[in-house]
């Protein structure tokens, strides 16, 4: 189906079957949204931390080796030949930068790429020579650790929403006002779906949840837990639980409204941490730390090695400044992104962390 052809399908939907779940909205959606195109970029409609800087990639490179060589001398059985996993990996620049970085401490894994877009593929495969593609997380390697990187992943997919209003608590679908998409009330009581705590919230209240995060975090700590390793996601969103609407959408480096010509903007809604740590401990995995991308960043080192390219290259060392500040400031994605690490329980502790947890 083309993407012009989308708006048809949804209103033809509804008009035969009824309003549609906002998660359906969004789901069909973003699958045809990203399968065409690389839309990252200043041609595109948004830019991620990796492609910002190589620091980024370097940074995670460097927590992923510094993981790897802490189980390798807990004497962990196949520590170092554990796998480089990365869920939704852009045009594999993150892969690129954090693999460089692995090679010059211990190995090289082979990078196994867990996406779906036929075009972002192609600019993968271009960039990441040997890459082995897959469309779900069931297919990864079953005979050893996994190390996995998941960055500006699970804000993608699809969420729940559910709003109290003056008769109860009720689901968010997507209807039609005229030819438009407007998001509407369902006439079905859902109070049962809310936790206890929120049931008595003021009407208005909106609560979203993303089962799908959850589903992929719990399938993909269970195998983390048998197999040993690590996960480390990255995402924009908040560590403790909050009600409001945070679906949205970006095209051309602007907000975009998300009803407005499904399938030609990027649709997303913050990631629920607190939500995705539940599901990895569900899985078996410890939570080693929660924590904002900047201090994460800060904490790993990414302020030196600022600085040293700063110093190798003074005539780039105003645009390094810059790109550091992007990625660290608390009023650019400092505070905005989060960070989760996590890990099996017989995996180290990995750094960047002031507290850690047991399983």
């Amino acid at each position: 189906m083309a993407r012009r052809d989308l708006s048809d399908h949804f209103a033809d939907l509804i008009r035969n079957f009824g309003p549609i779940s906002l998660a359906q909205y969004m789901a069909e959606a973003n699958a045809h949204y990203y399968s065409p195109r690389d839309p990252l970029g200043a041609a595109g409609d948004f830019i991620t931390a990796p492609e910002i800087s190589q620091m980024f990639g370097e940074m995670i490179g460097g927590w992923l080796a510094d993981t790897r060589a802490r189980a390798v001398a807990a004497g962990l059985p196949d520590a170092s030949a554990a796998a480089y996993v990365e869920l939704g990996p852009g045009r594999g620049t993150l892969a690129r930068d954090a693999l460089r970085v692995l090679g010059m401490t211990g190995g090289v894994p082979r990078a196994h790429l867990v996406e779906g877009s036929p075009a972002l593929r192609g600019a993968q495969g271009d960039l990441l020579a040997g890459a082995q593609f897959h469309d779900d997380v069931s297919t990864l390697p079953d005979d050893r650790p996994l190390l996995v990187v998941a960055n500006e992943f699970f804000d993608a997919l699809p969420i729940r929403q559910l709003v109290r209003t003056e008769s109860g608590w009720r689901e968010m679908t997507v209807a039609l006002a005229g030819d438009r998409f407007v998001p509407a009330p369902g006439d079905k009581p859902m109070d049962a779906a809310v936790p206890a705590h929120l049931r008595d919230k003021a009407e208005g209240t909106v609560v979203e949840t993303c089962p799908a995060a959850s589903a992929i975090m719990r399938e993909l700590s269970e195998r983390v837990a048998r197999q040993g390793g690590a996960i480390l996601a990255i995402d924009y969103g908040h560590l403790a639980p909050r009600t409001g609407s945070t679906f949205q959408a970006v095209a051309r480096h602007e907000r975009a409204d998300p009803f407005e010509a499904p399938g030609t903007a990027d649709l997303t809604a913050h990631v629920d941490f607190t939500a995705l740590a539940e599901a990895a401990r569900d899985g078996g995995l410890a939570v080693t730390g929660m924590s904002p991308q900047g201090a994460f960043l800060m904490a790993l080192g990414i302020g030196q090695r600022a600085g040293a390219l700063a110093r190798a290259n003074p005539a780039n060392a105003g645009d390094v400044l810059e790109a550091l500040k992007r990625l660290v400031d608390p009023d650019q994605m400092g505070d905005l992104f989060k960070v989760i690490a996590l890990r099996s329980s017989a995996w180290p502790e990995g750094a960047g962390f002031a507290v850690a947890e047991t399983a």
